[in-house]
């Protein structure tokens, strides 16, 4: 073999190469991403059927439930247009309450409800996710303390 053809051999294999590591990483990146949605947008349809999502809201006063002597508990979030059930069995967040912001990991149900794999509360009194907080804006909910402005429709 000419020295012309090993190095056309071998910028062909690093060409193959380099898109074989590009194709898995890409592969691999869309695998593990995980989008946002509002109870809304679930109820609509809008979340992916059999792929883990995150849903956001708040968790409606009064809808805590838990099983006595287990970890099993079921709570509803909003958007405060719809709510949607979700059941969680592990320990929550020390700052999991009725009334605050909250991200829940995890998949929609057969039955609508949303079965989650991991509870996200507020961290501090400052803080709420962002997606979170700009569903609540436009819902006109105040945020943080400050008003917001009119609802969108």
């Amino acid at each position: 073999m000419t020295p012309r053809k090993q190095r056309m051999l071998t910028v062909g294999l690093v060409v193959v190469g380099v898109s074989l590591a590009v194709g898995l990483a890409l592969q691999a990146f869309q695998e593990n991403l995980l989008f946002f949605y509002s109870p809304t947008q679930a109820i609509a349809g809008e979340a992916p059927e059999g792929r883990k999502f995150r849903l956001g809201g708040l968790v409606e006063e009064g809808s805590l439930t838990r099983e006595s002597g287990e970890l099993k508990v079921t709570f509803m979030v909003t958007d405060l247009k719809n709510t949607l059930p979700v059941s969680y069995e592990g320990v929550l967040p020390d700052l999991f309450r009725e009334g605050q912001g909250v991200v829940a990991h995890g998949y929609l149900q057969p039955d609508g409800s949303f079965l989650a794999e991991e509870v996200l509360a507020k961290h501090d009194e400052n803080y709420m996710a962002p997606e979170v907080a700009e569903l609540l804006a436009e819902q006109g909910h105040p945020v943080d303390g400050k008003p917001a402005g009119p609802a969108k429709n």
